[in-house]
Formats: structure tokens, sequence, C-alpha cells
């Protein structure tokens, strides 16, 4: 079988990864796809731009290939989906219209409130005075969030108002997110702790992938600006069974059940951003439509089941038929990032010590923002690898991701040193 992984930063390395260990690939392609993806056997990387739909259409008519894989939120939101489709090219990942679920947060919210799944109240908004009024009136803290697709970077946390009314004045007047702060949407700020939820669906059907937590924050003890994810680890101690349970129920059955009720059912990969109130109670802060990045990375490393059968089955409508088998291990993935992300930062810095980091059998380092340049691989994104490595327990595969980590160097390096901490200090309060 020959699959087509639609993406370039680090998740896509880690699909294309776990896509390889299956018995029934032939190849994998990747577009534009990294240069760690380049370093698999059986995969090639095609420099097309991944919003040119017509040459994707045309290349995997060429190779003849079987199966799409859609890694980012963008394309599924431009409607990659709907295009191949016509083309009569099986796709992994939503139409357009169910993938507003991520691209538009008012619409996902609205969704929400429709299906009775437990979330923030919120306000949405289309001018800054009256966005200020309604902070006003209903005092802090809230969440200030861009409408659209902001790179995982249009969420602002507002202890008091004048970091309300900056955040609304940033998306919305000074346009620092383009077109997705025109429209902004105001959250009651929620208390707990917050872990991620992915799951397949074939548009009827649900199954869920392992509980995950992300760490948004660029700095330790969850400081500064949100990023794309810093780091992740899986399992998510917060997530117990009782809690999974009704994540299920109360949140991923009733979505899926609304979306097909409207005539758009979804089929892909619906994450659940979650927070777990004290009472174990889960809310919904955000769903996304894709694989989620970081926590992929730390996912699929603890999947033992073939993930292409879960994806031919999301595409055939038989989901009900799987189940997936995971390692009691813990896997954690810390993110290298360049000096000054989520803000400017410089390319084109070497990195070394990759292939010494990987000497560790239970270390692999998936490549989300790098370049190959004269044999030498170079920094290229904000976010640039990520050092994912399990072991028996949570603490032993932090104590060995960390010692990895130690292995890669770049100018400019920066990662948070506690990812996971959160996680460890759970694991002890329970076993009190």
């Amino acid at each position: 079988m020959r699959i087509l992984v639609l993406g370039s930063g680090g998740r896509e390395h880690a699909l294309c990864w776990k896509i390889h260990q299956s018995a029934e690939i032939e190849h994998i392609y990747a577009i534009p796809g990294n240069p760690g993806i380049k370093n698999l056997e059986k995969a090639t990387c095609i420099p097309i731009n991944i919003k040119d739909f017509s040459a994707i259409k045309d290349y995997i008519k060429q190779e003849k290939i079987h199966l799409v894989v859609v890694g980012p939120e963008e394309p599924l939101a431009l409607g990659i989906a709907d295009f191949l489709e016509v083309e009569k090219i099986p796709v992994f990942g939503p139409s357009a219209k169910p993938a507003q679920l991520e691209a538009s947060k008012s619409f996902a919210k609205d969704l929400m409130q429709k299906a009775k799944i437990p979330t923030a109240d919120y306000a949405v908004f289309t001018d800054a005075d009256s966005a200020k009024e309604y902070v006003r009136a209903h005092g802090v803290p809230v969440v200030i969030k861009a409408d659209g697709l902001a790179g995982g970077k249009g969420v602002t946390v507002a202890h008091d108002e004048e970091t309300a009314f900056i955040a609304i004045e940033e998306a919305m007047n000074k346009k620092v997110f383009g077109p997705a702060g025109e429209k902004v949407v105001i959250e009651q700020f929620l208390s707990g702790e917050e872990a991620s939820i992915l799951a397949l669906s074939d548009g009827k059907h649900v199954l869920p992938l392992a509980s995950s937590q992300d760490h948004k924050p660029v700095y330790d003890d969850d400081k500064g600006p949100n990023t794309g994810g810093m780091g992740a680890y899986s399992p998510a101690p917060v997530v117990t069974p009782d809690v999974e349970h009704k994540i299920l129920k109360k949140i991923l059955k009733p979505a899926i059940k609304t979306m097909d009720e409207a005539e758009s059912p979804f089929k892909g990969i619906l994450y659940a951003g979650l927070m777990i109130d004290n009472e174990q109670n889960p809310y919904v802060v955000e769903f996304n439509v894709r694989f989620g990045d970081p926590e992929t990375q730390a996912i699929l490393p603890r999947m033992e089941s073939d993930i292409v059968p879960l994806l031919w089955a999301v595409i055939e409508g038989t989901l009900n038929r799987y189940s997936i088998e995971y390692s009691p291990c813990a896997c954690v993935t810390v993110v290298l990032t360049s000096m000054g992300y989520p803000g400017p930062y410089e390319k084109g810095k070497k990195i070394t010590g990759i292939e010494n980091a990987e000497k560790d059998p239970n270390i692999v380092v998936f490549h989300a923002g790098t370049m190959e340049e004269n044999g030498s691989i170079l920094t290229n994104g904000g976010r640039v690898l990520n050092v994912t490595g399990w072991d028996k327990d949570l603490t032993s595969a932090v104590q060995r991701v960390y010692n990895a980590v130690e292995k890669v160097h770049f100018e400019g390096k920066h990662y948070r040193k506690d990812i996971a901490q959160k996680g460890i200090a759970k694991i002890k309060n329970m076993s009190k």
C-alpha cells in the first residue's frame, strides 16, 4: 500500500514513523515532509506546496497512491478532503464543514451548546469596544480567543483587565493574527488540570486513543506566552477510567452524533482539549480536527496496534470492529525550540547530536522544523525537534528523555525542563 502524509512537522514525522512499521506498507510519501521523514527506509519527500491542491492531486494519481493522511489543520479547513474525494481519492481527515470545529472557535462553541457538551460560558464579538465592555461587566479572569486559525498562538488567559484589553486590541484592531482575529470568543476561565483526548471517528462510531497532556506555555511552571506545544506525555494520570468514561459519554459521542445529525459527519481525528476540575469533571477547552502536536509524538510510540487498518476503518465506516492495544510504558516528548519562539527567531543553525541521542533504542528524535543543506541538518522553524522516549514509568521516561536532550545541540536551543512533572506529582498523590 502507498500512503501520502501531508505536512512537514513533528506530528507528520511521528505518523510516518508509525505507518512505516505496518506490514501493509509498500511506500510512504510526504508533502513536503522533512529530513527526518526522508531518512525512513520506505519514504520519499516531495517539495510541493501543501496548499497547491491540483499539484497534490496530480502527484497522487501519478504515483497511484492509495490513501492520503492530512496532518495540519489549514488544508482541512481549506477543503483538501472535499477536493480529493471528488477525484475518488480516499482521505483521512474531515471535510471543510466539520473542520470548522477547529477553524472557528464560535462554530465549535455553538455546536457544544447544541450538543449540551460541558464547556465554559462564552460570548462572541466582532468589534473591540463591545468585547471590552463585556470584560468590564463580567470581570476577570477570562480567556480571549481569536476565532480563526492562529497556529496555537491566538489564546490569552487574562487575570486582569489590562491584559484582556491588550489581547482584544492585538487581535481585533492590530490584527496580529490576521483574519483569524477579526472575531473573538471570550470565555469564562476554567480551573483544573488540562488533558488531551484524541479520538478516531468514522462519522458514527468513536474510538479514543490513549490520554496525554500537553504543555502550552513557553517557560517552566506554565509561564510565558502560549506556543504550539512545548512537550507532552502519555498516559495522563488525571484521566482516570471514570474521567475517560465521562469524556466518551458527555463529550465525544455527543459531538459526533450532533455533526452526523447536521448531515456533516466527522471522519478523522477529533481532538478534545480538556480541563478536568477538582471533582473530576471534564470540560472542553477547544476542539481540533487533526492529530495533536506534540501529543501524537507521545501517544504513537505506545501504540502496539497497526495504525493503517485503523485509518482505513475511519474511511470505510467500520471503526466499531476495532480496538487499540497499548504498551503499559510511559512516553514523554520534549520540544526543542529556537531562541525567541513563539516570537521572532533565527533559522539556519546547525544541529548536531541526533544520531548520538538515538543510540538509545527507546529514544526517537522527531523532526519538526528542520532542513537539510550540504549534508547538514539546520534549524528551520520555531519548534525544531521533538526528543521522545519511553520507559516502564513516567519518572524513568522523563530521565531517559532529558538525558537524550542533553546530547542534541544547536545555537539558541531552548526547552522546558519540567515536562511531565504534573503527572509525576499526580501519581505520587494517588499512591498515598
